[in-house]
């Protein structure tokens, strides 16, 4: 069975990889596997708009097998939810994880504020080799730390501190991200339908 993902995130990739792992049967690829992509542009209005635009675009390609979607940002209460679906492009369409945390950390500098509440939310469009449409949703809920810290991790890790932890989730690693982090709320979701239909 093969599981296409519409990413070209490499730490996203390898997040996915880790949280399906239990599934021996499956075989996983990404867009970078094709010998020739063009992803559409990420223009949607939200999360979900967003993954759709991935997974249609990637399903169009590879329309025999499972594909998945998938659009996950930062949303911080005091910046009125940005990130946002900008998450990745928030300091410039090709910033780096570091210039986004940098920009992050600026703009909660220039407004101080108390309240450095935040979630991590993950969006998951997935389609069937028959064309059924999933939507799937997870969140991690936390707040911003005023500086970064840890080594673990990708995108705003080392700056976001999970609901009822005092470290980062760069600081936390990898085996606490895979338990709760927002992707892995979502996939938990996706593991037990596919499951259930391969049953």
């Amino acid at each position: 069975m093969e599981l296409w993902i519409a990413t070209g995130n490499k730490g996203k990739l390898a997040e996915y990889k880790l949280l399906l792992k239990e599934l021996i049967d499956l075989q996983i690829f990404s867009q970078a596997d094709l010998p020739s992509f063009t992803p559409r542009p990420e223009d949607g209005k939200t999360f979900e708009d967003n993954a759709r635009i991935k997974a249609k675009t990637l399903r169009a390609v590879k329309n025999n097998a499972w594909v998945l979607g998938e659009d996950s940002g930062l949303v911080v209460d005091g910046l009125n939810g940005l990130p946002g679906i900008h998450s990745a492009r928030y300091a410039g369409p090709k910033a780096s994880d570091s210039e986004n945390v940098a920009k992050l950390l600026k703009m909660m500098t220039l407004k101080p504020m108390q309240n450095r509440n935040a979630k991590f939310v993950c969006t998951t469009v997935i389609y069937t080799p028959s064309g059924e449409e999933m939507v799937l949703t997870g969140e991690m809920k936390g707040e911003i730390a005023k500086k970064p810290a840890g080594l673990h991790g990708f995108g705003y890790d080392p700056v976001f501190i999970p609901e009822g932890q005092t470290q980062t989730l760069a600081e936390l690693g990898t085996g606490f991200k895979t338990q709760h982090s927002h992707r892995a709320q979502a996939l938990k979701q996706f593991l037990d339908r596919f499951k259930a239909a391969q049953n």
